[in-house]
């Protein structure tokens, strides 16, 4: 695996916690050493799983915005927390990082979501993710 790959895996972890836990931020850095330590010992590169939680608390509504705007199927609430904080992560990178190309950030988390969340996981995130690509891309906004 990959470092970033394993760097996006502990963020969705660490945002999976803060999520469940009513999104109280004020231990996100706690979190993510309690989860490197436990699930990726020895991993020294923790800096982007800590820019992508920092990025997606940033821009929480924003990003929460546009995952309602394409999963109008799905009010927020009712998406469950692993795919709920995998959108985010990608909604993150699509949109707001400027150094992640966006085909990469989407096939991340399609993997991350094949990997964590349900059957239909990686199909959902793709159509969610797909469509504010092409937003993104009508706007002029995509990063190659």
């Amino acid at each position: 695996m990959s470092n970033r790959h394993l760097s996006r895996t502990m963020a969705m972890q660490t945002l999976y916690q803060w999520d469940f836990n009513g999104q109280k931020d004020n231990n996100l850095k706690d979190l993510l050493a309690y989860n490197l330590q436990e699930f990726a010992p020895g991993f020294n590169d923790e800096n982007f799983s800590w820019h992508l939680i920092e990025g997606v608390i940033k821009y929480h509504e924003e990003i929460d915005g546009l995952i309602k705007k394409y999963a109008t199927e799905w009010p927020i609430e009712q998406i469950t927390i692993i795919d709920r904080n995998i959108l985010r992560i990608g909604v993150y990178e699509l949109k707001f990082d400027q150094d992640i190309p966006s085909k990469v950030a989407i096939n991340e988390a399609i993997e991350v979501a094949k990997t964590f969340g349900g059957e239909s996981s990686g199909k959902f995130v793709n159509g969610v993710l797909g469509a504010i690509y092409k937003e993104l891309e009508a706007a002029g906004q995509i990063k190659e």
